[in-house]
């Protein structure tokens, strides 16, 4: 069963009754080598995949893991995973919202041992939450190996003070090392999407890259310093920690080498880091 062959797609979803659903960002593989390379990447010994669709990227999974947890939110697609999986048994397939699943019962009740990797093919307008998601989880992934849209990867992927850095990039530095692998046009799939793709792999720490007295502080000044991107680093936290007064802030800008006019987008999660802590002795 060729799951990238467009007829052989077109067959699976007519005997079954379905039909491309837009409001699951649906869009399947029709290029062989893409799932090949995706799970030669990200697949680890226990691998957990969210949406596996009917399967491509599942299949490719199953020849390097020991086991397979494949979560899907369509039940429509319950039966066609059942029929394309058949031939591999350590794989389960689990029927359910990956954003309301309970990560760190999943992992227990499904991974006894070892760490576990994550694989997918994620729509763009749940890229963040769901990369979020497993991130704040507690869990311990080796790794989280994603194709999503380019500008999506660009923004997670940039370096401090490049046009693509964001809230987004500094989070995920604090969590792991984000890296492209190659780029997915958009003629790979099937119905193809508007832009063409990118798959990054994040290759988490064991412990963060930075020290910090409050994690819940780092991410409030970075959600700050990014939620109004015109405005100086000062004058954007001002705002939010009007308890610290708009002077100190300045001063302790300034005591990390930076000009008290710097925007956020020049900050690196080791500079975040190193506010965090200043405004921890005030508070």
């Amino acid at each position: 069963m060729q799951l990238t062959n467009p007829s052989e797609i077109k067959r699976i979803m007519d005997k079954h009754g379905l039909v491309f659903k837009k409001k699951f960002g649906q869009n399947f593989l029709i290029n062989a080598a893409i799932p090949e390379r995706i799970a030669e990447a990200g697949a680890g010994e226990y691998t957990l995949e969210i949406g596996p669709g009917i399967g491509t990227l599942t299949k490719e999974l199953a020849l390097r893991s020991k086991k397979v947890v494949a979560v899907e939110i369509d039940a429509g697609l319950i039966p066609v995973l059942s029929e394309t999986l058949d031939a591999f048994p350590h794989v389960k397939v689990i029927e359910d919202d990956i954003l309301k699943v309970d990560l760190k019962t999943l992992v227990k009740r499904e991974f006894a041992s070892g760490r576990v990797s994550v694989c997918a093919n994620l729509p763009y307008y749940i890229t963040t939450p769901v990369l979020m998601h497993l991130l704040e989880s507690g869990v311990p992934f080796a790794s989280i190996t994603v194709l999503v849209q380019k500008e999506v990867a660009d923004r997670i992927c940039a370096p401090a003070g490049s046009s693509d850095y964001g809230a987004i990039s500094a989070v995920v530095a604090y969590y792991g090392r984000a890296e492209k692998l190659f780029r997915v046009s958009a003629g790979s799939f099937v119905p193809a999407p508007k832009v063409d793709s990118t798959v990054m792999k994040l290759t988490l720490y064991d412990h963060p890259p930075v020290e910090t007295v409050s994690e819940e502080r780092l991410f409030q000044i970075i959600k700050s310093a990014f939620g109004k991107r015109r405005k100086t680093l000062v004058n954007a936290l001002s705002g939010d920690f009007s308890h610290i007064g708009r002077d100190r802030i300045e001063q302790i800008i300034e005591s990390s080498g930076f000009d008290s006019r710097v925007r956020g987008e020049k900050l690196s999660i080791e500079d975040f880091a190193y506010l965090e802590r200043e405004f921890a002795k005030i508070n």
